[in-house]
């Protein structure tokens, strides 16, 4: 009579570097991943001499953050070129210069994975790791990539403030916490600019995206965002 060995569950990585190490080897989206590396090959022409990254990206920052900021998705010539989140585009020029400002980072740039930037207090992550075709990501390849997204959260025991750069963060961070078995408010907190919710432990502060859409065209001004930055370092005070 032969024994069957039980099934092995698959280990979660103990520590946050280890979870990066699979966040980046990651293809479990068909689509996202034929996109990335075609942009890594083709490349835009201001790059052309550049290595792009072509992989999914992590989340950054400090992981004793209390305030965490929650983006999309990285940018096909930004973080999907320089392997870092919000780093190397329009949208990272706007967001470190206003991290800078307020005491969270210790430099306004972000051009490089090597560039000497740190973040104090702060930490950045995104629902979906890999650049989405017209910055789109699918219902499903959010849900798909989900898992990332509360395992990385786990590893900032500090976190008490959620930041959403748009109405798609705002509803990923609410599932996020409603997966945690957090009781999620009836109806729905919506989002807008400015928008705050209570959620269990947790706050939830709304800003429009960094994006150039609402950057260059005045729905998302430096002061606007300096001002949701302020109140969530308010935030994170009184939660302490």
């Amino acid at each position: 009579m032969t024994t069957r060995r039980p099934l092995r569950s698959r280990a979660k990585p103990a520590t946050l570097p280890l979870l990066h190490a699979e966040i980046v080897a990651c293809h479990a989206c068909p689509r996202l991943v034929a996109w990335r590396e075609q942009v890594a090959r083709e490349k835009r022409r201001a790059y052309r001499d550049e290595t792009y990254w072509g992989r999914p990206i992590t989340g950054f920052g400090d992981p004793d953050a209390a305030i965490v900021l929650v983006g999309l998705a990285p940018g096909a010539h930004g973080a999907n070129r320089t392997g870092r989140i919000f780093t190397g585009d329009r949208s990272g020029d706007f967001l470190f210069a206003a991290l800078h400002r307020v005491g969270l980072a210790n430099q306004p740039t972000s051009v490089s994975r090597d560039d000497g930037l740190s973040l104090r207090g702060a930490y950045i992550v995104a629902p979906v790791r890999c650049a989405p075709p017209a910055n789109k990501p699918l219902p499903e390849e959010i849900a798909r990539c989900a898992p990332f997204l509360d395992r990385e959260l786990a590893f900032l025991p500090a976190a008490r403030v959620l930041v959403p750069l748009g109405g798609i963060a705002w509803r990923a961070s609410l599932d996020h916490l409603a997966r945690r078995g957090v009781a999620i408010p009836t109806p729905r907190p919506e989002f807008g600019h400015g928008s705050l919710a209570v959620v269990g432990d947790r706050v939830l502060l709304g800003s429009y995206h960094v994006s150039q859409q609402n950057t260059q065209t005045g729905r998302l001004t430096p002061a606007m965002f300096d001002a949701v930055l302020r109140q969530a370092l308010a935030e994170a005070a009184r939660l302490r």
